[in-house]
């Protein structure tokens, strides 16, 4: 009997050596897949960040990033690279008149962004923009069609809004590291042939650099004007702005 008893204890204890482990791999387990399963619901704070990177560029200290894509900003708060050279506010443009009486250059957040995409990847390229035009009151509209009323190259305001007093329309040029204009197919408000998108009646040289502009603002959201290879709208058409005017702020 003696015997028989610490044989059935002896069973009991060789029982529980290989139960006990058995529990043991559950709960581990268990345990394992309730952390694999944590992984697909941390909190947006410790996700990992995406791998495209933002469109909004990031404004000089003091000024603040609009709420809306409509608003008017200037745009070397956004693309403090870009060189400011606005033709209409000079007499050096195809009317020989000043057009408007301010000197900074305005557009639509939304375009800016864009313009400011397009500005880095110019810049790894070695190039920066220059800019001849951008947002024009529809008062300087209607000086442009009073002096050359060609729907070619001027809009009409009588009939319709440019979409530069739209603020979605910038006219520019590249600039090198040391400040030069680089060759282009013809100089700012040239109305001949060769200043359209055409570049087989221009050097090799400016049909080159041309495109290499007109890609890169395309890829970021702009669509070149066919007449003037200076000339890009934003994909993106604004309404006509008919209260805003840069040269009250001064």
């Amino acid at each position: 009997m003696k015997f028989k008893f610490y044989r059935g204890v002896l069973f009991i204890l060789c029982a529980l050596m290989f139960v006990l482990p058995s529990c043991g791999s559950d709960s581990s387990e268990t345990g394992s897949k309730a952390s694999s399963s944590a992984i697909f619901f941390v909190t947006p704070s410790a996700a990992k960040p995406s791998a495209t990177p933002t469109t909004a560029p990031t404004p000089t200290a003091t000024v603040s990033i609009p709420s809306s894509d409509d608003a008017f900003v200037k745009i070397v708060d956004f693309v403090p690279s870009a060189v400011i050279e606005l033709k209409y506010s000079t007499t050096q443009n195809f009317t020989g008149q000043v057009i408007y009486d301010f000197t900074d250059a305005y557009a639509r957040y939304g375009t800016v962004k864009k313009l400011a995409a397009a500005a880095d990847a110019l810049a790894l390229k070695g190039y920066r923009i220059k800019i001849w035009d951008a947002f024009r009151p529809v008062s300087a509209q209607f000086k442009l069609w009073d002096v050359y009323p060609d729907p070619t190259y001027v809009a009409n305001p009588n009939v319709g809004y440019s979409n530069h007093t739209r603020g979605c329309a910038i006219d520019l040029t590249l600039i090198d590291s040391s400040g030069n204009e680089i060759v282009m197919p013809t100089a700012f408000d040239d109305f001949s042939g060769a200043a359209d998108r055409d570049y087989s009646d221009v050097s090799a040289e400016a049909a080159n650099n041309a495109r290499m502009l007109e890609e890169i603002m395309e890829s970021c959201g702009f669509l070149g004007y066919y007449g003037e290879w200076w000339h890009f709208n934003d994909t993106v058409k604004y309404s006509p702005e008919t209260s805003f005017e840069p040269s009250k702020l001064y």
